[in-house]
């Protein structure tokens, strides 16, 4: 009752969406404390978690299985992991793959011995198989063959991995589908969605890509027989190739963006408002921003468009060392971030997730507000006067978008009928545009503006053009919650879908991303994170842009 009743600490006034959540802009965003992987790892060394493997059952060759349990929220969660033999022709992280080296399904509870040989014939195949209530989380996983390779004969020669190699690569497998919310037979969202700890915002599927780390790390000192150092085992996270399938979910869950957003921007005008810093805060900040320093050096990616953003970050943060040095006694924080307001969106959010990082006490509560809460939203709209004046407020920068202007509509999404999964197409050139999925909300909303041009009686408008009602809908949920729309024109050709990747990317707690092209990536999750026997440890959540210390 006590939380309830504090007054919330002070805070500076929110950035404006209109900054926010343009697309070049959620494109630079950087992994804070307030990721979803940070959350987890917090909740389980809160609660003094502890990894057990009931199974190991890999052979000689790492073929086999294996089943790690561990409590979260007072209930036991277990991996159920199966590696496969796989031709190296057989493997992609495409899509269309029908083999993986690994599966892997997060099952409710401890499974028993009929269960684990379900689980055991049904994971390799994944969307292939049939999946329970029991199964919360289906992935799958591709190894890095050279670097895993690499490791295993290093330890089989009685040495441990070259520190260069692993920082080259950073994992030793990389999941290329990591599925929940009832995708293909397993449990729906609402199983879970109550319960502490795994209710959190993709807690669930985190929790599967911590205990898949964990597995890639046995694996291989199995195979070796021997074992890493921890410096170099805590480097080895998990790598992941994502593509379009991710981008739709931060179109179609507006509200869960929207408290994803709020919760970050909530954070930084907190932080922000603090009246002074200790030394020892100050030395603390410039620790961490040493430290994102080494991260960047480290950051190497062929893309030539990334990897010249990444050089132009590189260069311009030491200046961030400089104002550091320099920030006054009143409100530090707050002039720090505006002296990033002149410089690129990429430092502009580095500089956030900086800030970010020493105050867990004002930004770790926000993290109970990134899910979204259970209910419809509330009527609007007495006439169309309401609502047009609420569109011009929310949705202006849609309205000033030129859809007659050539290409201005060049794309649409649309599901693939073979694989369920989002795909973009050209609208002059490829069919399928009249199953068009709606995420041209921009386009959806100015033609709803232009229609209700001289219509005074909303009511029957509704009736008489219910195509207009999603849009309709989404200007509701933009006034109730200005961080849900992501503005730009999502089927524009500028449109670049891995933007919308990489925030997502990012709230999830990613690192190292590698852009492929404007529609997938590659990244590393989990890299830094606490082993098992470090959860409850002073650097359990001391990992924020983890650079290898070998």
């Amino acid at each position: 009752m006590k939380d309830l009743l504090d007054p919330p600490p002070p805070q500076t006034d929110l950035r404006h969406p209109a900054q926010v959540m343009r697309p070049e802009r959620l494109g630079a965003m950087m992994p804070t404390r307030l990721s979803f992987l940070r959350v987890l790892t917090r909740q389980l060394s809160a609660e003094g978690a502890r990894l057990t493997r009931p199974v190991w059952q890999i052979d000689a060759q790492g073929h086999g299985h294996a089943v790690y349990t561990i409590p979260l929220g007072g209930r036991p969660y277990s991996l159920v992991a199966v590696s496969c033999h796989l031709p190296d022709a057989m493997r992609t992280d495409r899509v269309i793959a029908t083999a993986w080296d690994a599966g892997f399904v997060l099952y409710d509870g401890v499974p028993d011995a009929a269960e684990i040989a379900r689980l055991c014939a049904a994971a390799p195949r994944q969307e292939a198989a049939r999946f329970t209530e029991r199964d919360l989380v289906l992935s799958r996983a591709n190894k890095s063959v050279r670097l895993f390779t690499h490791v295993v004969d290093r330890l089989r020669a009685g040495a441990q991995p070259d520190p260069a190699r692993i920082a080259e690569v950073g994992y030793l497998m990389r999941t290329t589908a990591v599925y929940g919310n009832g995708k293909f037979g397993i449990a729906d969202r609402g199983v879970i969605a109550g319960r502490p700890g795994i209710g959190g915002a993709f807690a669930a599927e985190m929790l599967t890509v911590w205990l898949i780390r964990c597995f890639t790390h046995d694996l291989v000192e199995h195979l070796g027989g021997a074992a890493l150092e921890p410096a170099l085992k805590r480097h080895l996270g998990i790598g992941n190739a994502t593509g379009l399938g991710m981008a739709p979910f931060l179109v179609s869950h507006p509200v869960l963006l929207n408290n994803w957003m709020l919760a970050r921007e909530t954070a930084l005008a907190r932080v922000r408002a603090i009246g002074s810093l200790s030394e020892t805060e100050r030395d603390r900040l410039r620790a961490l921003a040493r430290r994102a320093a080494q991260h960047l050096e480290a950051w190497q990616v062929p893309d030539p468009d990334a990897a010249a953003r990444i050089a132009r970050l590189r260069a311009d943060w030491p200046q961030v060392l400089d104002w550091l040095d320099a920030l006054p006694e009143r409100r530090p924080l707050d002039t720090l971030v505006r002296r990033g307001e002149h410089h690129s969106p990429d430092l502009q959010e580095l500089l956030v997730a900086l800030v970010l990082e020493p105050f867990g006490a004002l930004v770790d509560p926000l993290a109970a507000q990134m899910v979204e809460p259970p209910g419809a939203q509330p009527a609007l709209f007495g006439d169309a006067v309401e609502l047009r004046q609420a569109i011009a407020e929310q949705f202006g920068w849609a309205v000033e978008i030129d859809f007659d202007a050539p290409g201005a509509q060049q794309l649409f999404w649309y599901v693939s009928e073979e694989k369920r999964e989002p795909r973009l197409g050209l609208r002059d050139t490829e069919p399928g545009a009249e199953r068009e999925s709606p995420l041209d909300i921009a386009r959806r909303v100015k033609a709803l503006w232009q229609a209700l041009d001289g219509v005074q009686d909303l009511a029957a408008f509704r009736q008489a053009h219910p195509h207009h009602e999603l849009a309709i809908r989404r200007v509701q949920m933009a006034v109730f919650h200005p961080f849900s729309e992501i503005r730009g024109n999502l089927i524009g050709a500028g449109c670049r879908p891995v933007d919308m990747l990489r925030c997502k990317l990012a709230l999830f707690g990613a690192t190292g991303f590698d852009p492929k092209s404007d529609r997938w990536t590659r990244v590393t999750l989990a890299q830094g994170a606490p082993l098992p026997e470090e959860l409850g440890s002073p650097r359990a959540d001391d990992w924020w842009l983890e650079v290898l210390q070998a």
